[in-house]
């Protein structure tokens, strides 16, 4: 398993990239076709590559969710190379979410070895290539996937080995203001300063949250204008929403969208680009699978798992959203996502993939 993980993490896949991507996706149908026996097919959304692997001809009873685009730019890889000292596993990916595409497949090919090809008809397993950047070309086809699904299992690291059994759903926003430009120093009179629209409208779109609710809305990147003697014509802010419900979610959208269409500052206007991005994964969702994870883990003979809430949302938030049990975090165990400590911890690995076998055969044998 740790050999394929070092095949996988060599080859650099930043979500900014498609072509690098396309190259990740093409290595993974090779690697699923050399482990499993199984041809795999690449899925071009938007120019965007995914892998899909299908077992038998009917719709998915149970569908694996990984994604294999990291954070990590060019390069990354002659800095921060794959290594196995102390326990834990390095490189970019490692544990978002490499280790866990990885397991997926070793979890199959168990199964695979006990049941035979023909035990493992209804199941899916999905390899995406846009997950960091907000899954825009595969949001559709991981719900279309997942329609008739009994069990969506995601392979998300969990930081502390703890399975997620809610997520805050996400709203992605860009504010454009556009104002007039003029000189700063000799006639600034004439312009309508984008910067300060901003300015004026940041507390109010801050002022969203709501802390009882659990509804963050965080203004984060900021720009404005293009020299230092000009007055600006444009800026924008990016705004960052994570909400536990969808009434709060549509709530700060539409304010958002109030807010822009009255300016702050006489001449200025504002776009809204961007919206809802990811449903919330409720608990509902993952309570009957959680259950039976803890049964298996038992019969196993291995710790029973816990289960977390937290604000970090991924691809099972869009099947939780759409109402089919779906359980997350069941990947590697470890720490760092988007750092350079990024590390999952080996001994954790053998098994949480029995683990999921287990929950695999389960579910197909519904």
């Amino acid at each position: 398993m740790l050999a394929d993980l070092a095949r996988v993490i060599g080859v650099e896949t930043p979500s900014s990239d498609k072509a690098a991507v396309a190259r990740g996706a093409s290595d993974f149908a090779d690697l699923l076709r050399e482990r499993l026996g199984a041809e795999a097919e690449l899925l071009t959304v938007d120019g965007v590559t995914h892998v899909r692997l299908r077992f038998g001809d009917g719709p998915p009873r149970v569908v694996l969710l990984n994604h294999q685009d990291t954070v990590w730019p060019h390069g990354t890889i002659e800095r921060l190379p794959f290594s196995t000292e102390n326990g834990v596993v390095r490189g970019p990916g490692s544990f978002d979410m490499l280790t866990g595409a990885i397991m997926s497949v070793h979890a199959v090919a168990i199964l695979a070895d006990r049941l035979g090809e023909g035990g493992l008809e209804g199941l899916s397993i999905l390899i995406t290539g846009d997950e960091e950047v907000g899954s825009v070309s595969s949001s559709d086809l991981i719900r279309a996937e997942a329609a008739e699904a009994n069990a969506v299992f995601v392979m998300e690291a969990s930081a502390d080995g703890a399975l997620k059994l809610e997520r805050k759903g996400t709203g992605i926003y860009t504010l454009v203001f556009r104002g007039r430009a003029s000189h700063a120093g000799l006639e600034p009179e004439k312009g309508v300063n984008a910067g300060m629209a901003l300015a004026l409208t940041l507390p109010l779109v801050a002022g969203l949250s709501d802390a009882e609710a659990g509804t963050t809305v965080v203004p984060t990147t900021i720009t404005a204008g293009t020299t230092s003697n000009t007055v600006p014509a444009e800026a924008r802010v990016s705004v960052d929403v994570r909400a536990r419900t969808a009434a709060e979610l549509e709530r700060v959208d539409s304010a958002i969208r109030a807010l822009a269409a009255e300016p702050t500052l006489e001449g200025s206007t504002t776009e809204v680009i961007g919206g809802i991005n990811r449903p919330p994964f409720e608990p509902e969702a993952s309570a009957a699978l959680f259950d039976r994870a803890t049964v298996l883990a038992s019969e196993l003979g291995i710790a029973a798992p816990r289960g977390v809430a937290v604000g970090g949302a991924s691809d099972g938030n869009f099947t939780a959203g759409d109402g089919i049990p779906t359980l997350d975090g069941l990947g590697a165990v470890g720490d760092g996502a988007h750092a350079e400590h990024e590390h999952a911890i080996i001994a954790e690995i053998a098994p949480r993939t029995a683990l999921l076998a287990a929950l695999i055969a389960d579910q197909l044998a519904k």
